[in-house]
């Protein structure tokens, strides 16, 4: 609700200076309010051995020491969460710095459901991404172990994790309906049976072959051919075309995942 300006103050207006002074701000005591922390998550996707992975850490401190939980940990008072989940990134996975500097990470969403850390009440920024190419983690910090784990694999995780992870994976699958994210994770010059199989490793889906060929090929921008013969790519079919990633870095119209088929 906007309180109505006085008419003297509607005439004259403020002055620039006394928008900032500290004398009108009434008496604030920190202690009539329950303390809280804030902390990031992250959940960092690659495609490893034509499955989709997530990067994991074990725990080692309490609560939940032992369990597998997602990189991540508190914001300190001086740093952003940005910062904080590129510092936590490094520190839990062993990652280099170049390698997390250069992450381009996607804030999901907040997380503040009061009970969700036994220790007090914390809320939790989340951020996912999904890229190719990436190192092998080692444990860090107060993670005493790190790894890339198939998401088919993975089992109860500590914290609200399983709730993060299940709502980071729905993000990148949209992503991939949307961009031209997937051609970044084939080589430079591929398949449009390999690009199918990025988009089945990361939706877990079987898609139909003539359809997705159809819809690739009619989007914009999305991938070009490539001049020279053919590639075979094995067994007794015809030799395959081969393409790059196109100009585009959106697709029009979206490349949609088939409904209810989700693994």
């Amino acid at each position: 609700m906007h309180r109505r300006a006085s008419p003297s103050a509607a005439q004259s207006g403020p002055a620039p200076d006394d928008l900032h002074d500290v004398h009108d701000v009434p008496d604030y005591d920190p202690r009539a309010f329950p303390p809280f922390a804030v902390t990031v998550d992250l959940a960092v996707f690659t495609v490893r051995s034509a499955r989709l992975n997530v990067l994991l850490v074990e725990r080692g401190e309490a609560p939940y020491r032992g369990d597998w939980a997602l990189p991540g940990g508190f914001i300190r008072p001086d740093e952003s969460a940005g910062a904080a989940a590129r510092r936590e990134l490094a520190e839990e996975t062993g990652l280099s710095p170049h390698t997390v500097r250069d992450l381009h990470l996607e804030q999901l969403r907040t997380y503040s459901d009061p009970d969700r850390d036994p220790r007090m009440r914390v809320v939790s920024v989340a951020y996912a991404a999904l890229l190719p190419d990436l190192p092998e983690p080692r444990g860090g910090g107060d993670a005493a172990e790190a790894r890339w784990t198939a998401i088919a694999d993975v089992s109860a995780l500590a914290f609200d994790h399983d709730r993060i992870l299940a709502d980071a994976r729905d993000r990148i699958c949209a992503k991939f309906e949307y961009t031209c994210l997937a051609t970044s994770f084939c080589p430079p010059e591929f398949t449009l049976g390999e690009l199918q199989q990025i988009y089945e490793t990361v939706w877990g889906v079987a898609l139909d072959r003539p359809n997705f060929r159809r819809k690739v090929l009619a989007t914009p921008g999305f991938v070009e051919p490539v001049d020279g013969p053919p590639r075979r790519t094995g067994g007794r079919g015809k030799p395959a075309a081969l393409y790059r990633a196109g100009t585009a870095s959106a697709l029009h119209p979206p490349l949609l995942r088939p409904e209810g088929r989700q693994t």
